[in-house]
């Protein structure tokens, strides 16, 4: 499969999770069986001596570091992405920072980075919104085409099944009435048919949100899609980055443990019933050590009821009593340590199984079968 100027071949995005889950040595294991890895750019200086102190420069610092790492582990294999927030307070430089260091692909999520194309503006990268509903997509393929003649390299759709924050609103999550990836994905390659045909490109179509095997893969296959995102399962990997604690965590967890929670900056968000979140749930406030000021709707400080980023940063590290553990709805399903190699080949096998059961669309069945045959 050919995104930009690069040859994809595993046609799967592993999620972006932060804080410091998938950063350079993940990414790097994923873009080196050929798929595409994905470093999470929140905070990624969280480890950084000066972090404290300043946090700006030592995001940049290291995210810089976490891109060259996941480069050179690849091999020029796959790609290595970098999924920045639209929600951060320094979106624009987090992207500039991210191409300047060479990441092969953005991926923009949490609000409609509109502003996108501006920030590469004449640098070979591939970039991709990430959208929960075709009016998202045609709302972002309307404003690139208009203002910069351009349209999305790639699309990741994020079903309400996703771990981390939701893009849709917590009744319909808790209601089950928000719509599922199935539904979504007719409704945005309708949308992006439309400008495929002016630009007269194809724009691929990943989706994630539930997705955990080769046969979810294989049903959205026979649907259109191009491939798929997967994030919680490369979590229970020995190259993820976060700690063992937290890996350890993810294993253990039961589908009774998850939960719906609010997040400070205003979205829902998936996570695990922790220590952290029920005491949040009865009135604990857990504030920042020193806020970094990371999000823009976060009312920030002593304002917050917890502070989203020292959670995060306290699970990433292996505080099972203060962390935020995010997660994909199918966390019980995640029951051993694996490897990004063998997890890789077992959605391959799965897939190429289900594919060999059924009449697949022929838009797609060269494009993914042919990408698996070199794994």
């Amino acid at each position: 499969m050919r995104i930009r100027n690069r040859e994809l071949s595993v046609p799967i995005i592993q999620g972006g999770m932060g804080i410091g889950v998938s950063l350079g040595n993940l990414a790097g294991a994923v873009a080196e069986s050929g798929a595409m890895g994905v470093i999470s750019s929140v905070n990624a200086g969280y480890r950084e001596p000066d972090f404290p102190q300043n946090p700006r420069e030592a995001n940049r610092r290291a995210l810089e570091q976490e891109i060259r790492k996941a480069l050179t582990r690849a091999n020029g294999k796959g790609m290595v992405a970098v999924n920045i927030m639209y929600a951060l307070n320094r979106y624009e430089e987090a992207v500039r920072t991210a191409v300047g260091a060479g990441a092969q692909a953005i991926i923009s999520g949490a609000g409609l980075p509109l502003e996108l194309p501006e920030y590469v503006e004449g640098i070979d990268v591939a970039i991709a919104p990430i959208v929960s509903s075709g009016k998202a997509a045609k709302l972002i393929c309307k404003k690139w085409d208009m203002k910069y003649g351009r349209v999305p390299d790639f699309v990741v759709i994020e079903g309400p099944g996703a771990g981390g924050h939701l893009g849709f609103k917590r009744e319909e999550v808790l209601q089950k009435t928000a719509q599922t990836p199935g539904e979504i994905l007719p409704e945005v390659l309708a949308e992006l048919a439309v400008y495929e045909a002016k630009h007269n490109c194809r724009i691929p179509v990943f989706v994630g949100g539930g997705i955990f095997d080769g046969r979810d893969m294989a049903q959205m296959v026979r649907m259109g899609a191009s491939g798929v995102q997967i994030g919680t399962r490369f979590i229970a990997t020995e190259e993820c980055d976060a700690s063992d604690v937290y890996k350890q965590v993810i294993l253990n967890a039961k589908a009774e443990d998850i939960r719906i929670i609010a997040s400070p900056v205003g979205m829902p968000g998936r996570a695990l019933n922790t220590p952290l979140i029920q005491g949040i749930r009865n009135g604990m406030h857990f504030g920042p050590d020193r806020c970094n000021d990371c999000l823009r709707a976060c009312p920030h400080g002593d304002l917050a009821p917890y502070c989203i980023s020292r959670a995060l940063i306290a699970a990433v590290s292996g505080d099972v009593e203060h962390g935020l553990f995010f997660c994909g709805e199918n966390v019980d399903r995640v029951d051993r340590m694996t490897t990004v190699r063998e997890l890789i080949a077992q959605i391959r096998d799965e897939f190429r199984e289900c594919m060999s059961q059924g009449t697949v669309l022929q838009y797609n069945v060269h494009a993914v079968t042919s990408c698996f045959a070199v794994v």
